[in-house]
Order: C-alpha cells, then structure tokens, then sequence
C-alpha cells in the first residue's frame, strides 16, 4: 500500500531538484543531494555512461553539462515507495534533444542514488504503435514492386553501391540486438559474421550446451520468446532463434564474410573496413565501427612443454563438441569455471573418466539459488505478475551504482552461503576451492570485473561432491606427455583427451587483430571496472571500461556482454549512434583518455 506523503516527498525533492538545473545551479542541485551519493547517467546529460560519486563530482558533471543538456520536465511516474528509511519512485524528464527515463532514492531527505537514462530523441522517434508504416500503399500503380522486390532491391545494393552508416563486426545476439535497434531508428547498418548463418556461434558449441540465463533474462529487443519456451534456452534452440530474429526484423546481414582489417581514414572521417565475403575482397567505407565480437578476445590456449608430442587429441573447450566419441576413455579438463563444469558433465555422461584441474578458485552458486534470491525478484513469472516487466527489471538493475552494489552484495552472498551451507561443505570435502570474489561480493560484481572465475550450478557440482568426476586442487599443469599430463604434485595423469577450459583473452585483442597495436593502446582496456581486484586493476572507472560508449578513437564502439546487457545497452548505444547519423550535437562529459 502507497502513502501519499512519501510521493510527496520524492515529488517535492524532483521539484527542488528542477529549479536548480533550470536556473544552471550546479551548486544548488548538487546540494539537493546527501554526504553519500551518486548520480548515475546513460547519455542523456553526458553523451557517455558515467556514474558520479559524491556531492562535488555531480556538481563538476552538472556545471559542464547544463548549458547544452538544459534537462527538465521532471515529473513522478507513478507513486513513490518507502523501503528501510529509503524512498524510492520512478520519474520522467526531458533534455534539450531527448527524452529520458530516471529513479531516484532519498534517504533523510536528500538524494542518494539518481539515474537519468536517455530513452529517445525528439524527432527521431522509432514509428511504433499509431506511428508504424503502412506496409503498402492501397490504390493501383503500374510498375509498383512487392514488398519482398524492394527487400531484394536493397540487400543486393547495400554494402556495394550504398555505404552503411554503421558496421557491426559479429552477428551474434549482441550485433543482432543492436542492428535490430538501428533499423528502428533508421540508422543504415550492416552486421557481417565469419560463419555461414545467423546463430551458428551458438550451434557449434558443444551439444549439451544450454543458456545458464533464465528465459525472463534473456529477450531480445522487440521480440520476447514465447511464453512456452523453456526457463533454460538449449543453444541449438537460441541459434535458431537468432536466425528468425535476423529474418523478421530485416536485418542487413553479410554471413560467411570475415573482417581482415580496418583503418579510419581521419581526412575523410569514415573507417576503410577490409572483408572477404564468400571469398570475395570488399571494401567497406562506414563512419562507425562495433566490435561486437564478444565480451571476450580470443580463445586463451596455454603452452605447456610437450603439448606439441602429446598423441591425444588436445582442444579449447571453444572448440568442444560433445562427449560421444570418448566412452571409456580418459580425459583431463583443464580449468574450473562455467564450460569445464559444463564439459566435465558431458564427458561424464557419455562415459568417460573424467578429471578436472582446478588451478584456483571459483564461484560457485547453485542456479535454484540464484533463481530465489536473484535473478527471481526481477526476471521470472512471478516479477511478471508483480506488474515488473523486462523493460522495468532492466531500468531497475541500472539504478543501482556498481560501487554501492558491492556493499548489498556481500550481504546476499552471506545468505547464499548460509542457505547451501551443507551445498559448500560437500564441495570443499571434496577439495575444490570456492570462494565468492576477491571480497566476498559475489557472481555479478566478479562478472562485471573481469568476465569469469564462477560457475553456475546445474548439476556438476554434485558429480564432484560425489566424486564421479575426480578433482586435483590446487594444482598446475607442469607438462604433456605422449599420453599424459604431469601435474606440479608430481602426478601423472594418463589422457587420451585434454579440454583447455581456459577462457580467453580480453576484448581489446581484437582491435590490434582487426586495426592496429597503436589503436589497441589508445583505447585501452575492455570490460572492468577498475575495482583492483584480480585481473581488474585500478584505477576505479564505476562503469564497465569502454563498453557502449565514445572510445579514445574516433568512430569506433564496443558492444557486448550477456543477452540482457545486450539488450538494454543496445538502446543506449543506438540512441548514440543514430545523434550521429542526424548530425545532432553530442558534446561528451570526461571523453576517454588515450590509454585509459
């Protein structure tokens, strides 16, 4: 039940909040807020995705960007809430070229946590509901064309007498949701993958595979999956419907062509993109490069002595199948995170002997968990029936400042190992070794750090507890044999098959494997957020390093991460690139440093 005070307060705040920015009181606005506070924004103030910390970086924020963003017009959406002495409530609000979407939460009075979030552009709004085409023109025309002859007209010409705007570089679920906002906005846009058709990536990994991502958490744009797909999506499954998504959305996509190289043309302010398609050499000229190649560089293959002599068969678990030909047979995978949990299983299940080396620790949490405590509070039938839908659970989890979800974090983890405290015990019996991040914050914060080191149970957790599949820990590979791998205990474990589960290294690999070294240094690092834990160094950034936003090169972008940050980002960075395509003015706050 909503109390009409409470939404008075967060009314009367969001007024007082107003007439400060309106009247260019950077001080002003900034005093609206507590000792302990932050301002998250997504382009809509910033043109970049910031989150500010503290009264005096928000008032430095404001005083840059007021004279151009001039934000106003906020109203409250809907009653606010009061939580644990914390008032919450949604909000609307308008800049000088958008529209914008915001949350706030004040405590004693003051602001705590803010979002301001770029929705659409005035004048560009994607035609939708009463706005939508009309598909066909009624009357009688000689010469008129169908509407599959003018979609065959165009996919022959584009790309080859028209230029796009923008090119996405991977078509996988993150280039897909991306290019399906562009088309929306009218931005032209092509996507061109080195595989043969849409959603291969997912079909040629291992047969086992399933998303580990409930079906609520993953939607792309526009189109939700039916409500009948299963809560667990079966890659075969998620590549085909990739490739549905492609069709019906009409989708500018080049399959069988790969990316040789690229180089931005500064004189003539677009990239000169070198791709061989379907063994022909095209020269593509756009004024925006994504990479959307994956939160991921390329797959990390160790080089342990003797590895060349080894008569086995020895693989990257990217390059991983299934298990069906290794009945009986010995088999060592190398790592314990998600995909050596997932092979280990597979293998198991066909009847191999299977042993996992486990090199350092991992985070392990059960998927029924994280379904009751997480995901399942914003992304499940029952979230649904609470009136929260994707677009909300999304808004709702981009309220949150990461540096103040490492405080609420480490609470939740303190319950999930309370609650699967016998789950634990079992696994350490075993001798594996857990752990729930650098400092006990947890799957999302180490995700969002540095893109691996956890698991998500779903069953091979218990094949280890159990000791159906043998487990070395803490161990390192020290060398390969003719038919074995020699471990730093001074075991020898005969093989017939090595797995490297060895994950794969970071996304700004690419940029010195498509552009040039001299670009990869200036862009800097990919993914992290600078926290100084393991593989994410300082300094602390408070978003997500060089994703969805301007990079220290002109002209070109990174797009990637999870089905529901594809998503969500998606929007953010199509909505940026699309002010571009119309020449609107994008004036960046902090624009990125070479080398940062």
């Amino acid at each position: 039940m909503t109390d009409p005070h409470v939404t008075d307060v967060a009314s009367q705040w969001l007024a007082r909040l107003e007439v400060a920015l309106a009247g260019g009181d950077a001080d002003a606005a900034a005093a609206c807020f507590g000792p302990e506070c932050w301002w998250r924004d997504l382009v809509a103030l910033t043109w970049n995705i910031r989150t500010e910390e503290g009264r005096e970086a928000i008032g430095r924020m404001l005083r840059a960007v007021l004279p151009t963003a001039r934000p106003a017009s906020f109203r409250l959406v809907g009653e606010a809430v009061e939580r644990d002495g914390v008032v919450e409530g949604w909000f609307a609000f308008e800049t000088a070229l958008g529209r914008g979407q915001g949350h706030l939460r004040l405590k004693g009075g003051l602001g705590w946590t803010l979002l301001t979030t770029l929705a659409e552009l005035k004048g560009f709004e994607e035609a939708r509901g009463e706005t939508r085409p009309r598909g066909v023109e009624h009357g009688v025309q000689r010469g008129r064309r169908s509407w599959l002859e003018e979609r065959e007209a165009h996919v022959a010409a584009f790309g080859i007498d028209e230029q796009p705007q923008v090119l996405i570089v991977g078509g996988g679920q993150g280039g897909i949701a991306l290019a399906a906002r562009l088309r929306r906005l009218r931005v032209p846009a092509l996507v061109i993958d080195r595989l043969p058709r849409p959603g291969d990536a997912w079909r040629r990994r291992y047969r086992s595979l399933c998303l580990h991502d409930p079906v609520w958490y993953d939607h792309l744009p526009y189109l939700p999956f039916p409500d009948h797909w299963p809560v667990f999506t079966p890659k075969d499954r998620m590549g085909d419907w990739l490739e549905m998504y492609t069709r019906v959305m009409e989708l500018d996509y080049w399959s069988s062509t790969e990316c040789r190289g690229a180089v931005w043309d500064d004189t003539a302010g677009h990239w000169r993109v070198e791709v061989l398609r379907e063994g022909r050499a095209i020269e593509l000229r756009p004024r925006e490069l994504v990479l959307a190649t994956g939160m991921s560089g390329v797959p990390k293959l160790p080089a342990f002595p003797g590895a060349e002599a080894f008569q086995g068969v020895q693989l990257h678990s990217s390059a991983y199948t299934g298990g069906q030909d290794w009945a009986g047979r010995r088999c060592v995978v190398v790592g314990s995170n998600n995909s050596a949990h997932d092979i280990c299983a597979d293998l198991w299940e066909h009847g191999a002997e299977v042993t996992m080396l486990q090199r350092s620790s991992t985070l392990v949490v059960r998927s029924e968990t994280l379904m009751n405590i997480g995901w399942g509070r914003l992304f499940s039938e029952q979230a649904l029936k609470a009136g929260i839908t994707t677009e909300r659970a999304d808004l709702t989890l981009a309220t949150m400042p990461f540096r103040l979800m490492e405080r609420l974090q480490k609470a939740v983890y303190e319950q999930v190992a309370s609650i699967d405290a016998d789950f634990y015990a079992r696994l350490r019996a075993a001798g594996f070794l857990l752990d729930f991040g650098d400092d006990g914050t947890g799957l999302s914060l180490k995700y969002m750090r540095r893109g691996s080191g956890y698991y998500i149970d779903v069953g091979a957790s218990e094949l280890i507890a159990n000791g159906s599949v043998a487990l070395r820990s803490p161990v390192e590979v020290t060398a390969i044999g003719e038919r074995s791998v020699r471990l730093s205990t001074g075991e020898e474990l005969p093989a017939d098959l090595i797995v490297y589960a060895t994950g794969y290294g970071p996304m700004n690999e690419w940029v010195e494997r498509l552009i040039s070294p001299q670009v990869a240094r200036r862009v800097g690092l990919c993914w992290g957020l600078g926290s100084g834990t393991r593989y994410d160094p300082g300094p602390w950034e408070g978003e997500l390093r060089n994703m969805w936003k301007p990079t220290a090169q002109p002209g070109l972008w990174f797009h990637g991460g999870n089905l529901q940050q594809s998503r969500f980002y998606s929007l953010l960075l199509g909505l940026q690139l699309k002010a571009r395509f119309e020449g609107l003015p994008t004036p960046v706050y902090a624009p990125p440093q070479p080398g940062g």
